[in-house]
Formats: structure tokens, sequence, C-alpha cells
């Protein structure tokens, strides 16, 4: 095994903040001049459209949010809502407790580092600037690809990126997506991470129970023995 291939969400971010998603939400419907509940139900329904660019950037994006909601925002008030969306998003990227420490000994073992996620144009945008960016050495994001998880040429050009084999690649994650399966198809070594010391952090796997893989660790800490075991 030469590299390791890692979700974002839930998985390197702390799964704990995820409940935050909401009240940030309801502070950009606000911006916008829209009711809360439908803005976010129009954000939750248009989840695969955003987060591979159909809409393009943050601004389109809520000004079509908000149509769908029934408004017509001025130049203004997207304005103030681009700025409340990239300030509620910011701390949804806060690094779960010994995330970077753990990537940081990844690399001095010599082993290859990607990123893989579905998300949004801000995550892009924002990447060079997050305390993640100096430990990875390949992003596949999904806004910039035009594809989400499980599309399998995503996880061919995260191998690629990363000068390795799909064999040669552990992917990581907390099972959302189906990201496993779709790691598992490509080639890819899966490993579960099930967060079973955040409650509620089940409820973002959309993975069928049937399928468990092998690997499965409860906190991302566990990835490090999965790593020791197969370097002896």
């Amino acid at each position: 095994m030469r590299a390791v291939v890692l979700d974002f969400f839930g998985t390197l971010t702390d799964p704990g903040i995820e409940a935050g998603r909401r009240d940030a939400a309801y502070v950009t419907a606000a911006a916008l001049g829209v009711p809360a509940e439908p803005f976010w139900t129009a954000m939750g329904t248009s989840f695969t459209e955003r987060v591979t660019g159909r809409h393009g950037g943050t601004r389109s994006i809520l000004a079509e949010m908000a149509r769908r909601c029934g408004a017509e925002p001025d130049e203004a008030s997207l304005d103030a809502a681009v700025e409340a969306h990239h300030a509620g998003s910011v701390p949804l990227w806060r690094p779960r407790p010994g995330a970077l420490e753990l990537l940081a000994d990844l690399r001095r073992r010599g082993l290859r580092l990607g990123v893989l996620s579905d998300c949004g144009a801000e995550l892009c945008q924002g990447w060079a600037g997050t305390p993640y960016a100096p430990l990875i050495d390949a992003t596949v994001f999904s806004w910039e690809e035009g594809a989400r998880k499980p599309e399998p040429r995503l996880y061919a050009t995260a191998a690629r990126r990363l000068g390795v084999a799909p064999g040669e690649c552990w992917y990581v994650g907390d099972g959302g997506s189906r990201e496993l399966q779709g790691a598992r198809a490509a080639g890819m070594r899966p490993v579960l991470v099930t967060n079973a010391g955040y409650p509620g952090a089940a409820a973002h796997r959309d993975d069928p129970d049937s399928f468990v893989p092998a690997d499965t660790v409860e906190d991302l800490e566990g990835l490090r023995s999965l790593v020791l075991q197969a370097a002896r």
C-alpha cells in the first residue's frame, strides 16, 4: 500500500461540527431574504446539482436557491448572502482531533495522501488556505470534476494524481455518497470510519448496511494501526 485517499467531511473534519450546518444555512437564508426552512430544503434537494458545478459558483447557486424559494434577490442581498455562506462554510472544515497529526505521521512513513470530496465551490476556492493543504499531495473535488462519488473516474483520477495504482490505495471515509462501494469497485481498499463516538454521525451514511468493509475503525486514529500492520 503506497497511498491513502480520504473523504473530507466527517472523515478529516470534526463530525461534531456537522450539526451546525443547518444554522449556517439559516443565516444565509436571512441574508437572501427567503424563509429558512424552504431554503434548507432547496439546498438539500439540489445537493448533486450544486456539488457537480451545474449552477456555477456560490453567487449563482444562491441566486438559484432563492428563485426556488420564490424570491429574486437584489445584488446587495446576494453580496450579503455570499459573505454569510462563506462565513458559515469555513467552520465546517475544522479538523477532527488528531487528524492533522495523523496526516503528518502518514507522510513521514512515505505514504502519498489524497482527498476525494463531494463539495461545493467554497472548499475548492479556499483549499489552499486550510491546514490540510500542506499535508495533501492531490485533491479531487466534485465541483471541479463535474461528477460526485461513487463515479469511477473520480477514484481513478485520485490514484493517477498520486502516481499509484488503485490497488495500492486505501480509501478512507465515513460511508456517505456510497463512497466505499465506489472505492471497492475502483480496486481500492475501503476503510469505514464509523465515528462511533459522535452521536448521530451514522445518519450521514447511505451505504447499504449489507456492505461493511473488512477494515473498519471507530475513529480516524484507527487508521494508524492499519498502516503499521500493512508495513510489517
